[in-house]
């Protein structure tokens, strides 16, 4: 009878993992070190019952991807939003969804919790370079269920680079135009592995300088016979000169894309991370734990956090209206947005094989503190003034699920159960403060179905209920002291999605899928900055389909297609506040959700053959409504009116040098210096501009 293959398919028992660790070259071959993944290798894609993308390292690396935004738009079905140019607060969505912040994805990096609060403030203001992952896994459907709490648009997970036995690495560097200057370090040997990476240049408007260092270490280990331990360590500091508000419209037109006055905002962040994974092979089933801790520091000084405000008094707020240059300097105010998050959690999970399939059950425990203060000075330059915010909010989870994949013949069909609770507790430290403390629970039951009539082709459906749970803020609101617990309805979504892979050709692969999101309950984007976009929500409808193809051909022709259609992006019923309960201005039954282009296309094309590989992609966005009343026309502020259609063409060359193996290579994003607005959240965001850029990878 035909088998299922197991989800994550490794040697069993542990030891002949252990023998690999240890007698080959490669410590820790993808299917030995202990990790969660959310796909794994292509041996459990038959398993898999949803849309499944895997970014390998060759994706990553020969188009050497500028940001995790570029990497990110070339899976099907994922919109990714540029904001400074680095892609260092991505904007990621799925399906249709509003990406401001990344808030209704799972983001995972080796299976543990990438964001620095998932369940109390998923916004992601922290995001590591693209340069320090592997690959990358991007996984939508009942699926997500298995890992959460986001469990509406998908799961991404970002695999970074497994330690070697054997003593080796490489150097990397690469400069270019704006300054910028990438320089890599990867050394490793005896299960333990050094990664470090410089970054830094200008972003995609003036005044907007970035300097990134990025830390990791790992070390993987043998513990006896039938367990094994990978330990991981990382350090990530930001230092940007960077502002929070966008354009308005005359500045745009009359001053350029690349205007930015505030040169004395300034954005510090830094993040620790501690995680270990551990893996006890009991032979028919696999238990995985892992421990993670994280503490992100970010303080934000800033000028302005969006067009409309007035901090800077009515004359500089007027000046920019009318697209009359300004002075940072004349302005005698700034705020200081002071930020600590300390987050912690354990989670254990089993696998087990039996007669019947795979069944698979894991429970999480999850908490996270933020520290949060405010200070407003009275000059350009302070760094320190008024107390008007001191608050404590804290988030305690409890998650588990349960799924069971039963293999009847050549069908697979798997029933999962996913359960959360949360208890979410803010408080004000200000003199006369007071704490409110709520609690949120849901129960989210899904479905997975796989065919597979042959060995290179799979049919697959699933059907579950989507949730993201709610922030503290958006939980319980407050003024500088009171606090007071909000009635947000639980967000309800059923998403469906009926798709097929395929390896038609021994050199070629295809993946599509039809979606539908219905929501209940779509809980809409809170705060944007200082209380500019308030919390709202309704009901709404996506429905659309995606495809991918890869080609290689032996001739040394390939070339990739990712491609999405979203011809349904529907307010079902007019979106009101939360907290007044009145219909936010011009939404409507029938309006298009805000952000959510109808078509996004990534398409490449290269040729390698020897020591010379080259490649030309374009990423293609189509045009967006900026807010729910589906403005056309820009307003003065630059937050509201169409976004139009745009495409990016990318280019890139590698050259192997003999012997040594060296990679020399030439890279060049936006190749047509194309000027284009990528958001209007707080005023115009727009994209790089072009960027030239030259390296060398040397390996030993």
């Amino acid at each position: 009878m035909y088998r299922q293959k197991p989800f994550r398919t490794r040697l069993t028992p542990l030891a002949a993992a252990l023998l690999a660790l240890y007698s080959g070259p490669n410590l820790a071959e993808e299917k030995m070190m202990p990790r969660v993944d959310v796909i794994g290798g292509a041996e459990n894609l038959p398993a898999i019952a949803g849309a499944a993308t895997v970014l390998e390292s060759k994706d990553l690396q020969e188009n050497h991807v500028f940001t995790v935004n570029e990497a990110l738009r070339k899976v099907p079905g994922v919109h990714a939003r540029d904001e400074e140019g680095f892609g260092l607060r991505p904007n990621i969505a799925m399906r249709g969804l509003n990406p401001t912040r990344s808030t209704k994805i799972t983001l995972l990096e080796d299976g543990i919790p990438l964001a620095y609060a998932p369940y109390g403030d998923n916004a992601s203001y922290y995001h590591p370079m693209v340069e320090r992952y592997d690959r990358i896994e991007v996984l939508k459907g009942s699926g997500a269920l298995l890992f959460g709490p986001q469990t509406i648009g998908g799961v991404i997970n970002y695999i970074t680079p497994a330690p070697t036995q054997e003593f080796g690495g490489y150097v990397q560097g690469t400069v270019g135009n704006r300054d910028y200057f990438n320089g890599k370090v990867n050394l490793g040997g005896n299960g333990m592995l050094l990664d470090y990476s410089r970054k830094q240049g200008d972003g995609a408007r003036d005044n907007m300088e970035h300097a990134l260092d990025d830390l990791n270490l790992k070390y993987v280990t043998a513990l006896g016979n039938n367990q094994a331990l990978t330990l991981r360590a990382n350090y990530y500091q930001e230092d940007s000169t960077i502002t929070y508000t966008g354009l308005t419209q005359a500045e745009f037109d009359k001053l350029g894309a690349r205007y930015n006055p505030f040169k004395n905002d300034k954005f510090d962040t830094d993040r620790s991370g501690l995680s270990a994974t551990h893996e006890y092979d009991f032979g028919s089933a696999l238990l995985t734990t892992s421990l993670y801790y994280s503490r992100f520091n970010r303080d934000w000084w800033r000028q302005s956090s969006n067009t409309a405000d007035s901090q800077c008094g009515g004359a500089f707020t007027t000046a920019r209206n009318n697209g009359t240059a300004v002075d940072a300097d004349s302005c005698n105010s700034v705020q200081g947005r002071l930020r600590s998050y300390t987050t912690w959690g354990v989670e254990p999970r089993l696998t087990m094989t039996h007669d019947m399939g795979e069944f698979q059950a894991g429970v999480k425990a999850h908490f996270e503190e933020q520290d949060r203060l405010q200070l407003n000075g009275i000059s350009p330059m302070a760094r320190t003034g008024t107390t008007v915010e001191d608050s404590l909010r804290e988030s305690t989870a409890y998650s588990g699920f349960i799924a069971n994949r039963f293999d009847v013949g050549r069908v697979g069909i798997t029933p999962i159960l996913r359960y959360e609770t949360i208890d979410a507790e803010r408080s004000s430290n200000l003199p006369g403060g007071t704490a409110s403390s709520t609690s949120v629970s849901k129960t989210l039951p899904g479905i997975g179905v796989t065919w597979n009539p042959g060995d290179t082709l799979t049919l697959f459906s699933s059907l579950h209920k989507g949730f993201a749970p709610p922030r503290v803020e958006d939980l319980i609101g407050a003024t500088n002291t009171a606090t007071t617990v909000i009635d947000v309805n639980a967000e309800e979504s059923t998403n469906f999605e009926l798709g097929v892979r395929s390896r038609p050709l021994p050199w070629a692969s295809v993946q599509a899928a039809y979606f539908r999101n219905d929501f209940q309950n779509l809980i809409a984007a809170g705060s944007i900055a200082g209380g500019s976009t308030p919390l709202s929500e309704g009901e709404a409808e996506f429905e659309g389909a995606e495809l991918s193809a890869l080609a290689e051909h032996e001739s040394g022709v390939f070339g990739r297609l990712a491609w999405t259609w979203l011809p349904t992006a529907d307010q079902e019923t007019p979106f009101r506040r939360v907290d007044t309960k009145a219909v936010v201005t011009g939404s409507a039954a029938g309006n298009r959700q805000p952000y959510a282009p109808e078509h996004t296309v990534t398409v490449a094309a290269g040729y390698g053959a020897g020591a010379l590989r080259g490649e030309i992609e374009s990423q293609y966005v189509g045009e967006q409504f900026s807010d729910f009343a589906n403005s056309v026309a820009p307003t003065v502020d630059g937050q509201k009116g169409r976004i139009e259609a745009y495409a990016v063409w990318n280019a890139s060359l590698n050259y192997q040098l003999r012997p040594k193996g060296a990679t020399v290579f030439l890279s060049a994003k936006n190749l047509t210096d194309k000027t284009y607005i990528v958001d209007r959240t707080r005023g115009i965001q727009v994209g790089m501009p072009r960027l030239v850029q030259v390296g060398m990878k040397y390996p030993f």
